[in-house]
C-alpha cells in the first residue's frame, strides 16, 4: 500500500512539472521573438520615443544586471552563460520537488525562462539584446527585455510566497 502511494506522489511529481516548463518555454519564445524583432527594425544603439517616459532602443549588454562586468575582457560571457545554465539546473530541481506548490513553481517558472532567454542570447551573441529603455527626465534606468522582466517578476513573487509562508506560520 504504501509503494503504491509513493508510486503516485512519484507519478504526479514528474508530469506535475510540465505546467511550469510550459510557462518557462513560453518566457523563453516571447523573450526570443521580441529580441529578434527588435535586431530587425533598429540599428546599434537607435531608439524611438514611445511615450514621455519609455522608448524602445537597442542596446548590448555583455555583463549582467545593471551592465556589471560588461567591461571585462569576455570571460564574462561565458560565466554569465554558465551560471544561469546553474540556476536552471537548480529550478528544475526545485520545480520537481515542490510542483505543487503554484506560486513558488510560477515564480521559479519565470525565472527560468528568463535566465534561459538570456543564455540563449550570450551563446547565440556573445551579449544579451536590451530595448526596453525607461527614464525620468534624462535618468535612465538601464536598458533591459523580456527575459530580465520575466526574471524580476519571479523574483518578487518569490517574495511574496515566502511572506505568504511565513504569515501562515504565526
Amino acid at each position: 500500500m504504501a509503494s503504491k502511494q509513493m508510486a503516485r506522489r512519484s507519478a504526479s511529481a514528474g508530469s506535475g512539472l510540465a505546467p511550469w516548463m510550459g510557462v518557462a518555454v513560453i518566457v523563453i519564445l516571447l523573450d526570443q521573438i521580441t529580441k529578434l524583432i527588435i535586431l530587425k527594425t533598429f540599428a546599434y544603439g537607435e531608439f524611438h520615443r514611445i511615450t514621455s517616459f519609455f522608448n524602445l532602443v537597442l542596446v548590448y549588454n555583455r555583463g549582467a544586471a545593471f551592465s556589471f562586468l560588461s567591461s571585462a575582457d569576455g570571460w564574462q560571457r561565458w560565466f554569465f552563460t554558465a551560471l544561469g545554465i546553474i540556476a536552471a539546473v537548480v529550478i528544475l530541481w526545485l520545480l520537481k520537488r515542490h510542483s505543487g506548490q503554484k506560486l513558488f513553481c510560477t515564480a521559479l517558472s519565470l525565472i527560468l525562462g528568463g535566465a534561459l532567454g538570456n543564455v540563449i542570447d550570450r551563446v547565440i551573441y556573445g551579449h544579451v539584446t536590451d530595448f526596453l529603455d525607461f527614464h525620468l527626465n534624462n535618468w535612465h534606468w538601464p536598458a533591459f527585455n523580456a527575459a530580465d522582466t520575466a526574471i524580476t517578476c519571479g523574483a518578487i513573487l518569490l517574495i511574496l510566497d515566502e511572506l505568504r509562508r511565513v504569515k501562515r506560520g504565526k
